[in-house]
């Protein structure tokens, strides 16, 4: 039996309005399997490849490693989420695989948009310098001509390869990697996401960099976009997102508030 609600108007009007959570992101049963190379042997010739096409055989020396096994999870707009676990655990995998990089072996995955995925190892043309860098990376994420002229200056003083010198001018060949991560991560945050992937690329630089890095995730987050965070610095995942999911060997093991989901984690890792 369903009840309705036949109060006065009054006693509507004081009902609360509820604000639908809108998915950006559905993980229904992900699995990912990714093929290893191991290595050339004597069995990698043109004809043995051809001779294996045939008889359609794996090649011996190219292994099926089962990275992300059975993950379901629902993200909203509007959350910061983090993405821990120990090393090989799946999280780089599976960010990847809702960027649309690698493909789901069975299960699937839903995303409104495109993601947008932005890690340590995003390319950035090293023959360039990083100002001109800037402005290939905002027209790619679809700014006009006069969004990046103004952007520009700040997206540089944000990332903060300036302070020792007029890197900005230099090629990128000449930036150490700590710049480069920061400037990918500045370039990629000026402009606002359905859904921003961040793989490491908070962990890189100074104290002032993280904490104006966090800010940005933060109002990234607010203005209605969805934000995945992977860190092994549990600091940065505490102060970024209201929720995290931990990955173990490639499966689920908690979905919840962050201050809950880590402290399970920090026990599982002093082997309590």
């Amino acid at each position: 039996m369903v009840e309705q609600f036949t109060g006065s108007n009054e006693a509507t009007q004081a009902l609360p309005t509820l604000t639908p959570r809108i998915p950006t992101v559905v993980v229904d049963e992900a699995h990912i399997v990714y093929r290893v190379h191991k290595g050339a042997t004597g069995g990698s010739s043109p004809v043995a490849a051809l001779r294996r096409l045939v008889k359609r055989t794996s090649a011996p020396n190219v292994r099926e490693v089962h990275a992300v096994k059975g993950v379901t999870f629902t993200a909203y707009r509007g959350e910061a989420i983090g993405l821990i676990g120990s090393n090989g655990s799946g999280k780089s995998t599976l960010l990847r695989a809702i960027a649309g990089l690698l493909p789901v072996d069975r299960g699937a995955i839903y995303t409104q948009g495109q993601p947008s995925l932005l890690g340590v190892n995003a390319a950035l043309l090293n023959d360039l310098s990083g100002e001109r860098n800037v402005t290939l990376g905002c027209l790619a994420m679809g700014m006009t001509p006069a969004e990046v002229e103004r952007l520009t200056p700040e997206i540089i003083e944000f990332s903060g390869i300036n302070q020792r010198g007029d890197f900005a001018s230099l090629p990128m060949r000449t930036y150490s990697s700590g710049m480069a991560a920061r400037l990918r991560f500045s370039i990629a945050a000026a402009k606002k996401h359905d859904v921003l992937l961040i793989d490491e690329a908070l962990a890189t630089g100074d104290k002032g960099f993280r904490k104006r890095s966090e800010k940005r995730v933060r109002e990234l987050r607010e203005s209605a976009g969805t934000v995945f965070l992977v860190s092994h610095q549990l600091s940065s995942i505490r102060d970024t997102c209201e929720r995290t999911i931990w990955l173990e060997s490639g499966e689920l093991r908690m979905d919840g508030p962050t201050d809950e989901v880590i402290a399970a984690y920090e026990d599982f890792s002093n082997g309590r």
